[in-house]
């Protein structure tokens, strides 16, 4: 198969590109449609502990050794954050299951250095529903550069503004406690606030833009949290919000709240 990678990514990201491509394709074989490279890679600029974000389509769903042989075979070309190796964040999704669009959607598989322990450990998440699905192929089709088949613009069919905010109100419902974000921290200050810049604006931006307009609708003291989030995601000053959960937890809730009210207004404006 013959991938195309972005001339303005470095020597040692385009590499570990191609390595990653060539476990792809060693597994899946004639199954491998298309693999479109998203996030901080093609929108934003890769910070110092971005992920290579890779979304995959296959033509059928994946038998489960096979399943396990590909995230086991992963890890070969993925390390976790902050080495010379960046993490990779693969997700699978087969065709049928995207196209024609419908949700919540299934994915095949997904890989990430979250996951390590667990697949070390042989523990293979089976394919799900997955609405998150909802966001990654709305970004994908705004911002992502196709290694092999078509553009994702082409290749999936838009997501429907009720489904995409079904999808981040399927996401908030996940962080009720602070044990939801006990450990992940820093994940989930910055998703909330992508989640309230998309549902205020119609847009999609990166981590740090969107930190960037939250910050200015902060009340003062809610703005070291998500500040710190912004600055240690931009390699700045270390990460350090897990040493005071009750700050992120107050952060948290008061996103929650501003959130769910732009979602009650009828005059809101979900990409």
């Amino acid at each position: 198969m013959d991938f195309t990678f972005p001339a303005s990514l470095s020597s040692a990201v385009a590499e570990q590109l191609a390595a990653a491509c060539a476990v792809l394709e060693r597994h899946l074989g004639d199954t491998l449609q298309a693999v479109h490279l998203y996030g901080s890679a093609t929108v934003g600029g890769l910070k110092p502990a971005s992920d290579l974000d890779l979304l995959v389509t296959v033509s059928a769903p994946l038998p489960e050794p096979l399943r396990r042989t590909l995230m086991s075979a992963l890890l070969a070309v993925s390390a976790p954050p902050g080495g010379p190796v960046r993490a990779l964040e693969v997700t699978v999704v087969a065709k049928v299951d995207v196209r024609p669009w419908h949700y919540p959607p299934r994915r095949e598989l997904q890989f990430g250095e979250w996951l390590r322990d667990q697949v070390l450990a042989g523990q293979i998440e089976p394919a799900q529903l997955d609405p998150d699905l909802a966001i990654l192929l709305t970004k994908a089709r705004q911002h992502s550069f196709c290694l092999l088949g078509v553009a994702a613009a082409a290749w999936f069919e838009p997501v429907p503004k009720a489904d995409l905010a079904q999808a981040f109100a399927d996401t908030l419902a996940q962080w009720q406690t602070p044990d939801d974000w006990r450990g992940d921290e820093l994940t989930v200050v910055l998703a909330l606030a992508r989640i309230w810049y998309s549902m205020e604006t119609g847009a999609i931006a990166p981590k740090d833009v969107a930190a960037t307009w939250v910050l200015e609708r902060l009340p003062p003291e809610q703005q070291a949290v998500l500040r710190q989030a912004r600055d240690a995601y931009l390699g700045h000053v270390e990460n350090s919000l897990a040493d005071d959960l009750e700050q992120v937890s107050a952060f948290v809730y008061h996103c929650k709240a501003q959130i769910e009210r732009s979602t009650s207004n009828p005059d809101n404006s979900t990409p």
